[in-house]
């Protein structure tokens, strides 16, 4: 895979495929970016392809628009965030259509200097990014190649997708990887390479078994624990004979979490007790049970302080810990001490660690635990779990060409 060391791009336009799909909040006169960890996380690529003369633009998704321009999925405040991390100015393309690469953005780019940055809007206005048909899809690649003359693939958040601008374009440009793929990629075969530190667990949380049943199926014989908390755990309590009440339960994976559970052994930890509540809001009342004694009618939100000191325990001794999901709803202040308290014991091990993306990342930035504590927060969730589970990822593969 080429890096963009190997690329000559001085006074050339690059595009650069970066995941700026930051949250946004909507609720007062002007969108405000929740969590720019995704645009931090981008900008050493573009800054580095800026610093050594290249004209750079920058190319995204936000959200799930339907092909076709909606001003809420706008790339707009992104745009202006990216300038205030790069320290120097980003030209925002957005003319207020879904004619993302068309001649308004072609005008900008043209009007770039070398180590100009720009950004167009987002890629999923136009229907051909993320169209099943392959016609669709090339044609939009094509205007996109277009405005350039190199490409580097960076938005690891985005390679587990077929769409244009991640698998498409690569096969239009001299293509390298970014900064930001490598790292990620070399962290995920530490993972899986079969040299991690020992003793190797995992801390998988989040709503349904169905989601992670590929990963925990691939890395259950590689670890030396499993601990489930989240949503994912009542599945797994039910497999075991309890009852639930009105938590969030997938009835058509008991039978497999029963065979997983069987195959796993002592290998497969769960939550000893439960925070429940007889509503989901953060008001509810709450109660703190084993769980064997959630009560009909309410739903277990959060693994209790027993369990949280039990994950921590065995947290302790481990060399290497990869965690993706969180223990509860840690967006609501009841239901958040066993998210944090997983959080940070693994925060506190010397070892290697790495939090999976997704809320796993958005909940350490949430709660205020340090990022530099942990080795790797990654920015790709869905990426990063379809890597660990042996398949092939076409924004990947695409760069590999």
């Amino acid at each position: 895979m080429r890096t963009i060391d190997d690329l000559q791009v001085a006074g050339h336009r690059v595009l650069v495929r970066s995941d700026l799909n930051v949250p946004l909040d909507r609720s007062g006169d002007t969108p405000r970016i929740t969590d720019d960890g995704r645009v931090l996380a981008s900008v050493p690529t573009i800054r580095t392809l800026a610093e050594r003369g290249a004209r750079v633009v920058v190319c995204s998704h936000l959200g799930r628009p339907k092909g076709e321009y909606d001003e809420k999925y706008s790339l707009a405040p992104v745009a202006a965030r990216l300038a205030e991390a790069l320290g120097r100015p980003v030209a925002f393309t957005g003319d207020g259509t879904a004619d993302i690469a068309g001649s308004a953005a072609a005008e900008v780019v043209a009007g770039l200097g070398d180590g100009e940055v720009a950004l167009l809007d987002n890629l999923r206005f136009n229907p051909g990014e993320t169209s099943k048909d392959a016609a669709t899809r090339a044609a939009f690649a094509d205007e996109l190649a277009a405005l350039a003359e190199f490409y580097v693939g960076d938005a690891f958040g985005a390679v587990h997708r077929a769409h244009a601008s991640v698998a498409d374009v690569p096969k239009r440009l001299p293509h390298a990887a970014g900064g930001l793929v490598l790292a990620e990629l070399s962290v995920l075969r530490g993972l899986t390479g079969g040299d991690a530190g020992r003793p190797y667990l995992v801390v998988l949380g989040g709503s349904k078994v169905s989601d992670k049943l590929d990963v925990i199926r691939a890395l259950l014989p590689k670890v030396d624990a499993l601990l489930i908390g989240g949503g994912m755990c009542f599945t797994f309590l039910a497999a075991q004979g309890h009852g639930v009440g009105a938590s969030l339960l997938e009835t058509e994976m008991i039978d497999t979490c029963k065979n997983l559970l069987a195959e796993g052994g002592e290998r497969i930890v769960l939550p000893r007790d439960v925070v429940i509540a007889d509503r989901f809001a953060a008001d509810a009342a709450t109660e703190v049970v084993p769980v064997t004694g959630i009560r009909d009618g309410w739903l277990g939100l959060d693994i209790g302080p027993e369990s949280t000191e039990l994950f921590a325990g065995r947290l302790s001794g481990a060399q290497t810990i990869f965690w993706n999901g969180p223990m509860g709803v840690f967006e609501l202040a009841p239901f958040a001490a066993g998210t944090k308290g997983v959080a940070e014991a693994i925060a506190a091990r010397d070892g290697f660690t790495v939090v999976g993306g997704g809320d796993s990342a958005a909940a350490v930035r949430t709660l205020g635990i340090p990022e530099a504590s942990f080795s790797h927060i990654s920015t790709g969730g869905g990426a990063s779990l379809e890597f660990l589970e042996g398949k092939s990822l076409p924004g990947l593969a695409a760069l590999e060409v």
